[in-house]
């Protein structure tokens, strides 16, 4: 009886053990999956602001020449202008987004490839600098009609068919101008807009003057209020100013007040064939002149260009509160060279300024000295890269 009693008081303080354990088991295991979910939790919580970002660059005006052409002309009468951009694809290759102006149409082969005063430039510089890296081309210029509809039609078509570039200034109708044209990097929604203030004289066929959109305060606002809450950043190219001016007109400076008051966050000029200053108006970055990318022109100014870049930076507040800043805007000064060869110049390449000498450019550092302070002449802050 009493070996009775005694297992049986074993047993219940086991069972109690046992019991008491897994209840301590079972509750610290509870505690752990609690702190589990916890952590999982505040992973889940979004950070705030939430920030995007993303680079670009913009270059002015490809402007062929017959020169620049025939340089690069085959026996099978097609062209490639590959080396002609040997120093610059390399560079062009770093940015998410590139802009670049295609001054002389691309109006086809059946209209004959021509040079000043009436353009017409092949198809393959358009294949090629979308081959190098560009993405964004304006497409009003004072050119844009230089080949009549049959030329304009063209060119809208061509562009047409590269499925990731963003063309403006040229359309196939109205409803094509009015609809907004849209692209995203890295969750920044931005558009293009492009306007000329010359066609040179040229007529447009009645009622299209969407081959090349003509700039007017009211076209622009409309457009803008169009576009404005679908976009985080608009850009918007202005083929405008005074041809071989260094300094911006009176009526460029009001144009690019106006545009900054309407929200424009970048102003891209081209038009002048030289540089001019860049600067901020508020928090619209300017950009006056790009001057010439390519071209046969004669003079140092005329041959010197700009690679313009610059920092996208978006920040979304918890409150949904959206902020745009342009900011570490830098200039790289870039070169047109050539040999003066008979019948038709030759060796077109456009070489920035940091891998010229003085056999390929003499006194190109006294020359880097006076585009560099032209750029700079508005804004002290703007980087252009040293050549040293």
């Amino acid at each position: 009886m009493k070996y009775f009693v005694l297992t049986i008081l074993v047993l219940g303080l086991s069972f109690l053990s046992y019991y008491g354990i897994k209840k301590y088991i079972l509750k610290d295991n509870n505690k752990k999956i609690e702190e589990k979910k916890e952590i999982k939790k505040e992973k889940k919580e979004e950070i705030y602001p939430k920030i995007s970002r993303a680079n670009m660059i913009m270059t002015g005006d490809a402007l062929l020449h017959t020169s620049v052409y025939k340089s690069v002309q085959k026996d099978d009468n097609t062209y490639d202008f590959t080396p002609q951009m040997e120093y610059i694809e390399p560079i062009i290759k770093n940015y998410d987004i590139a802009f670049y102006n295609q001054e002389t149409i691309i109006g086809g082969k059946d209209l004959g490839i021509s040079n000043y005063p009436l353009f017409n430039s092949p198809d393959e510089i358009g294949d090629c600098m979308v081959d190098i890296g560009f993405n964004m081309v304006n497409l009003a210029s004072n050119h844009s009609l230089d080949k009549g509809e049959k030329g304009a039609l063209y060119s809208i078509n061509f562009w047409n068919e590269k499925e990731d570039v963003l063309t403006a200034g040229a359309y196939l109708s109205e409803d094509d101008r009015t609809t907004p044209r849209i692209k995203e990097v890295n969750g920044i929604k931005y558009t293009l807009l492009s306007y000329t203030t010359s066609t040179n004289g040229i007529n447009y066929p009645e009622g299209k003057t969407y081959y090349a959109v003509p700039y007017s305060d009211e076209t622009a606002k409309e457009d803008i209020e169009r576009v404005k809450d679908q976009v985080d950043v608009i850009f918007v190219s202005m083929h405008w100013g005074v041809e071989y001016s260094q300094s911006p007109s009176q009526e460029q400076k009001r144009v690019a007040n106006y545009l900054s008051e309407l929200g424009v966050n970048v102003i891209i000029g081209t038009h002048p064939h030289v540089l001019q200053p860049i600067e901020y108006i508020g928090d619209t970055l300017v950009v006056y002149s790009l001057g010439n990318f390519i071209s046969g022109q004669i003079g140092i100014d005329k041959l010197t260009g700009a690679l313009v870049s610059l920092d996208i930076t978006k920040s979304v507040d918890k409150d949904g509160t959206k902020t745009i800043k342009i900011s570490n805007v830098g200039a790289e000064l870039i070169y047109t060279y050539y040999k003066k060869t008979t019948p038709y110049w030759s060796d077109f390449k456009v070489i920035p300024y940091g891998q010229l000498n003085d056999e390929l450019l003499p006194n190109y550092k006294s020359y880097y000295e006076k585009y560099s302070n032209i750029l700079k002449q508005n804004d002290n802050s703007i980087q252009v890269k040293s050549i040293e």
